[in-house]
């Protein structure tokens, strides 16, 4: 039996599809390779010295996913503070430290290597610390938002 006209051309179709389909590079909006991923400096909300890349969504925006990464160098440190959101936080390279509660500690503080996860729920009083040169990945609903738990201690000094 021959396969009609009409079926052949719908299975040439269908591969056609597929092929192009797997083809197509991927776009930059929606996927990046390392060096595809573009840093630039961290917000007024953050101490100088770090740099932040974008991913995905607008993390200032009132509401809507984002994706960013944090670049801080050896020893940068963020005061203690808070989020509106909750915070997941990805340890790509080097160690960021992390304490919890009213004051920076360094002695009170955990480290997490390159690998490890974490997230803060919006009331953890929280602070942190690279330890080398550290590269995180944040995740969550906008707005980012730091809420310093000392005024004095944000440096964009808007109290």
């Amino acid at each position: 039996m021959k396969p009609s006209f009409l079926a052949l051309a719908l299975a040439v179709a269908t591969f056609s599809a597929a092929v192009l389909l797997v083809a197509q590079p991927m776009y930059a909006q929606n996927a990046f390779t390392p060096d595809q991923v573009k840093f630039g400096p961290a917000p007024a909300f953050l101490p100088p010295g770090a740099q932040l890349a974008v991913l995905e969504g607008d993390p200032m925006a009132s509401s809507g996913d984002f994706t960013i990464r944090l670049k801080m160098p050896d020893g940068y440190k963020v005061a203690p503070h808070t989020h509106p959101n909750r915070e997941n936080v990805s340890v790509l390279s080097g160690t960021l430290k992390v304490g919890m509660g009213d004051q920076f500690d360094a002695g009170k503080m955990m480290s997490f290597g390159a690998g490890s996860f974490a997230y803060l729920d919006p009331s953890m009083h929280h602070y942190a610390m690279a330890s080398g040169d550290t590269v995180i990945q944040i995740h969550g609903m906008s707005p980012v938002k730091f809420n310093y738990i000392n005024p004095a201690d944000d440096p964009s000094g808007k109290k």
